[in-house]
């Protein structure tokens, strides 16, 4: 996947375009369009194509506008791409969370989870100077809630809210191949190893890669002819809450040492 820079558009523009404080001309005909409405298009629009795709002038077509008339609404691709991250933050939640903290933690994995899959151009965005706009930090005030109260540091509880969210992007970037695999060839995985797995029957030496062979036919027999992502994000989210388990449980320990509980 080739990436494509979020956060690239101007950090002042952005930010008065994601808060509402850019200011508006006091005279002249009243704005035909809303920021949130160009913005709602263009996730349509990548969605649909992908993000390498999307253009000014596309969204403006989309609209039935000009590319130029949509320039003073959105001064550059770079701000409508951060206002469109911003624009889908918006869909995880930001309330109270359900459960202890591992079934908050894993609930915060499954949101982030399910939102790349709905919008798989995220996966081709670098944000590691992250979009500073209101769903971004209510998403991450949120995210830091379902770990508050079980005796982490603020910095403790910013890594491992970090740590979860990185699991799921990574893990997620498997299931959006596949998807795409699909969408390109019309098969499915499945299909793919039904139809290759005669091939390496064939130059497959059971002899010298004796483990490969049994786990192999093990998963195989198990899962099919592949694995699914889903669960193969299940199965490695509950290991990343069993490590944090054992940080909790340590950091525990250490205030009863302290008498700090």
């Amino acid at each position: 996947m080739t990436s494509v820079y979020g956060g690239s558009g101007d950090p002042k523009r952005g930010m008065e375009l994601l808060w509402g404080t850019r200011e508006q001309p006091k005279r002249g005909p009243k704005p035909k369009l809303t920021v949130p409405h160009i913005a709602a298009v263009a996730v349509e629009l990548a969605d649909a194509e992908g993000i390498g795709s999307l253009s000014m002038r596309k969204v403006a077509a989309r609209l039935g506008v000009t590319a130029m008339s949509l320039y003073s609404y959105v001064p550059a691709k770079g701000e409508l791409i951060d206002v469109m991250i911003d624009t889908v933050l918006g869909e995880l939640p930001s309330g109270e969370h359900d459960g202890d903290w591992r079934a908050r933690l894993a609930a915060v994995a499954r949101q982030n989870w399910e939102l790349y899959r709905r919008h798989p151009w995220l996966m081709q965005l670098a944000t590691s100077r992250p979009v500073l706009g209101p769903n971004l930090i209510a998403r991450y005030d949120y995210e830091l809630r379902a770990v508050a109260d079980i005796g982490l540091s603020d910095v403790e509880m910013d890594l491992v809210v970090g740590l979860v969210a990185n699991y799921a992007h990574g893990a997620v970037r498997g299931a959006v191949e596949v998807a795409e695999g699909e969408q390109r060839t019309g098969k499915t995985d499945e299909d793919w190893w039904r139809e290759h797995e005669p091939l390496l029957a064939k130059v497959f030496d059971t002899d010298r890669y004796p483990v490969a062979a049994r786990v192999g036919v093990a998963a195989g027999t198990e899962y099919g002819a592949a694995i699914d992502p889903s669960r193969a994000f299940e199965f490695g989210l509950e290991r990343v809450l069993d490590g944090v388990a054992v940080l909790v449980e340590r950091q525990r320990g250490r205030a009863a040492d302290t008498g700090s509980l």
